[in-house]
């Protein structure tokens, strides 16, 4: 059986974006995120019910501050008591999945999707994406930039302005570009980045 563009896309086989479902459901992401992001004003309860109308899963106490940009919304996961700040952008073209009490400063992009190395395929216009998964209790200094298929691992610390490249391992503090672990300071704290 052959699969649709948008089972490609989630499988993360080469898929053509140009599609006729693809597109329908970034226009109906486009028309959420105006209603969203003109709910700044709203009560917490009243905005986390929106996200509920769009994303994948939005555990209680979830906080997302307006304004807050995405591919398609319906491949977005988080957990309880997750707050992502101002500016933040999510490319959902995979799944991504934010856990428990995660804090996502202002600005910070989380990018699913990807391009072909070859440049064939490139200009044919194809692209492939790749889940991401964000672990519990994780801190995300702001503008950071969390690259296709990585994995942040539980308490950990991304430093502002990194961009992560590989996988982050549980409990680890990374910083800069690309993102490199930090050493721990002597009492086992990691330096703040």
């Amino acid at each position: 059986m052959d699969l649709t563009p948008k089972q490609k896309m989630l499988s993360g086989a080469h898929y053509h974006p140009d599609d006729p479902e693809l597109h329908a459901d970034h226009h109906s992401a486009k028309l959420w995120m105006q209603r969203y992001n003109a709910s700044l004003t709203e009560p917490p309860s009243v905005r986390r019910e929106l996200l509920r109308e769009r994303l994948a899963a939005v555990g209680e106490g979830a906080v997302v501050r307006p304004p807050f940009h995405c591919d398609y919304g319906l491949h977005i996961s988080l957990g309880a008591h997750v707050f992502l700040n101002f500016g933040c952008v999510i490319l959902d073209c995979a799944p991504v999945s934010i856990g428990d009490r995660t804090q996502i400063g202002p600005g910070v992009q989380i990018l699913t999707p990807d391009h072909p190395r070859e440049p064939g395929p490139r200009e044919a216009g194809l692209e492939f994406a790749r889940a991401i998964r964000i672990g519990r209790n994780v801190w995300i200094g702001g503008g950071a930039l969390i690259l296709p298929g990585v994995t942040v691992g539980d308490d950990a610390i991304v430093g502002a302005g990194a961009v992560v490249t590989r996988d982050v391992p549980a409990g680890a503090t990374v910083a800069g570009n690309p993102a490199r672990i930090l050493p721990r300071r002597a009492g086992g704290t990691s330096p703040v980045a």
